[in-house]
């Protein structure tokens, strides 16, 4: 139950400050402007990251994997990621037009520390850079190149409080609402969700690159 009284609301930095504490220690030192080469060990070794961005029409959180290496280190002011083929919603793209400030948190299976980048993106179609980009002949529709302007480690404890990486605490796909089901809801039949799971996995299998 939230109590709706001003007494208990956050309102302004000088209160937050007084709640939680100034940061100290590592938790600052370990925050720089480039790509550390430890910090480029971790992104190389993630095959899953989680792209935020911002724009006119709001917030977007886009999770974005592939092969271990698929976002490239350039250099340690550069990342340079694929953008495969998708639904064309395009959501993510849309709002670095607008607002190139973008935040990355990767993460790599069975590691507690996650890697947080914060940058400015821009979205390239230069033909060397896509070609450099191609899977079975088949190039990514754009390369979003990030500027790198903070990088820093999370450290464990989301991961532990969560067990995320404990195969025991997986959750059988069955026990939740199946994408079918979810789409034949929210389009009042519009899809029959039946035939939409039968085909899930092949057209996934055969949109990946």
């Amino acid at each position: 139950m939230i109590i709706d009284s001003a007494a208990h609301r956050i309102a302004d930095v000088q209160a937050l400050e007084k709640l939680y504490g100034a940061p100290a220690g590592a938790a600052v030192d370990k925050e720089v402007d480039y790509l550390h080469p430890h910090y480029q060990k971790l992104i190389e070794a993630s095959p899953f990251f989680v792209l935020a961005t911002g724009g006119p029409a709001g917030m977007d959180a886009s999770p974005r994997g592939d092969q271990p290496g698929f976002v490239v280190v350039e250099d340690e002011k550069t990342l340079l990621i694929p953008d495969r083929r998708g639904n064309n919603r395009v959501d993510s793209l849309r709002n670095i037009v607008e607002n190139p400030r973008v935040a990355l948190l990767f993460l790599v299976p069975g590691v507690g520390e996650t890697l947080r980048v914060n940058g400015r993106a821009e979205i390239r179609t230069d033909p060397p850079l896509l070609e450099r980009f191609a899977v079975d002949g088949k190039q990514p529709r754009s390369v979003i190149v990030v500027r790198v302007d903070t990088v820093f480690f999370q450290c464990a404890r989301a991961i532990f409080r969560s067990s995320l990486w404990d195969p025991a605490r997986h959750v059988p796909r069955g026990s939740l609402p199946s994408t079918g089901t979810i789409v034949s809801a929210l389009t009042q039949g519009r899809f029959e969700g039946k035939e939409y799971d039968q085909r899930l996995y092949e057209r996934l299998k055969a949109g990946l690159y």
